[in-house]
């Protein structure tokens, strides 16, 4: 009886060590996305679109492993995952509600004149390197 004991034990510890398994890649994926994605961007898809969609994408698949592994909610009342996707509506009811002030630099009573300009600047210096390169080749005589 105890040696069966002691194989479950095994048994259980295997599997919360694949799950830390999983979770460790994850990590490292997450970590390497920013570095790679500039490299595989490719279409409409830019590096920073690819970056936040596999940033997200681990992010809930992480959450998803922590929650139904180790906070044991198959084994709760039914109610738990009400709350669960009561509390995902109301974060994403939040999103909603503040992502177009965050989004934008103007609002009805506000203005971010910082964000406004640092955008400007940077635009300002995208176009003059872009008229840079452009501007060389007509100097040469050769065209």
């Amino acid at each position: 009886m105890a040696e069966h004991q002691d194989h479950a034990d095994d048994h259980g510890q295997s599997y919360y060590v694949k799950i830390w398994a999983v979770l460790l890649v994850l990590l490292i994926l997450s970590i390497l996305g920013p570095i790679v994605a500039p490299h595989i961007a490719f279409g409409f898809l830019e590096a920073w679109m690819i970056t936040l969609m596999a940033a997200f994408g681990i992010a809930l698949v992480k959450a998803y492993l922590v929650a139904a592994n180790f906070m044991h909610l198959n084994v709760e009342k039914k109610y738990i995952s009400y709350l669960l996707v009561a509390m995902l509506m109301l974060m994403l009811l939040f999103f909603a509600g503040t992502a177009p002030d965050v989004m934008e630099h103007k609002g009805q009573n506000w203005e971010n004149v910082a964000a406004q300009a640092e955008v400007e600047r940077a635009l300002a210096a995208d176009g003059e390197a872009a008229h840079g390169d452009h501007g060389g080749a007509h100097d040469d005589p050769a065209h």
